[in-house]
């Protein structure tokens, strides 16, 4: 199984989102990711999928959003040639003993710290998923109390 990377440019109006995992439901199709946003243009979105399949599915997913009349434009991302990234804020638990570590991991991470209480830090991090999924593993550590990610962003390079 292959991850395969979707930017898929719409119309911008209500509905849109819906057709469009209804389409991935309908073919028992799982998505990985989803990322949506204006772009530009106010009358155009940005979806970035993310999938996990074979070719054949991927070839099935192209097809099918092709037909959908709301949906402008699909391109499928290569790695190579393209611009990847994800913003996750973890909550970790802090104390006196771990405090000053878990500040200095977030720093060499670039992470910034929005939220700081008695009991809990709150870390922003962006970068490309690796990068997240190591932060977030070595903050495993000090006890996760919560994360939340955004899903991948991605464009083209120029």
């Amino acid at each position: 199984m292959n991850k395969y990377i979707l930017s898929v440019l719409v119309e911008n109006h209500s509905g849109v989102l819906s057709k469009i995992s209804g389409l991935f439901s309908r073919r028992s199709y799982n998505i990985h990711s989803l990322t949506v946003g204006v772009t530009e243009d106010p009358d155009i979105s940005r979806m970035t999928i993310v999938v996990i399949g074979d070719e054949q599915m991927l070839e099935q997913i192209n097809k099918q959003l092709n037909k959908l009349i709301d949906v402008i434009k699909v391109t499928v991302l290569e790695p190579n040639n393209s611009i990847y990234r994800e913003l996750a804020l973890v909550k970790v638990s802090i104390n006196q003993g771990n405090q000053s570590r878990i500040i200095e991991t977030a720093n060499v991470f670039r992470g910034n710290i929005v939220s700081m209480g008695t009991e809990s830090i709150t870390i922003e991090v962006t970068g490309d998923e690796g990068k997240i999924c190591e932060f977030i593993d070595l903050m495993k550590t000090y006890g996760i109390k919560e994360i939340v990610r955004t899903g991948l962003a991605a464009l083209e390079r120029a």
